[in-house]
């Protein structure tokens, strides 16, 4: 039998000088796409699990050099939630940097298809539910979403 678990992941919300925040489209494959959660096909901020022994800043540090190739600073929590469905429980850390280095880039071809620029306010209808939370926490200046 399958022992269920809860797992920690954060995601990053990332605005260039424009105001723009950087997605990535999720591969439709399921194999590919590589998330538990099992929402292939759509976008997502950079982010995944948090690793044994790092700090939320860390693992976001992290996340957006593998996938985007980007140097992030300066992070701060601006959320956290529950996230869950039939696949996987998570609960998932909002941060947003404040600062980045560099141009994005698809370092995960398999997973992450590829990274775009959006106006915060005509953003995709398909956000991984992950990140569409963190972007309502922000939008609504609300720190937890159940």
């Amino acid at each position: 039998m399958e022992v269920k678990q809860i797992r920690a992941g954060c995601g990053v919300m990332i605005f260039n000088d424009k105001h723009e925040l950087l997605l990535g489209l999720r591969n439709n494959d399921r194999e590919k796409a590589n998330s538990e959660l099992h929402e292939e096909g759509t976008w997502t901020m950079p982010g995944g699990n948090i690793e044994y022994g790092e700090s939320f800043e860390e693992a976001g540090i992290r996340e957006a050099k593998e996938e985007t190739n980007l140097d992030v600073s300066d992070l701060e929590v601006i959320c956290v939630q529950t996230d869950k469905n039939k696949y996987a429980h998570y609960i998932s850390v909002g941060m947003i940097a404040h600062c980045y280095k560099g141009n994005p880039q698809v370092m995960e071809p398999d997973e992450i298809i590829k990274w775009e620029w959006f106006d915060i306010n005509n953003l995709p209808k398909n956000i991984f539910s992950p990140s569409k939370k963190t972007i309502d926490c922000y939008l609504s200046h609300i720190f937890y979403i159940g």
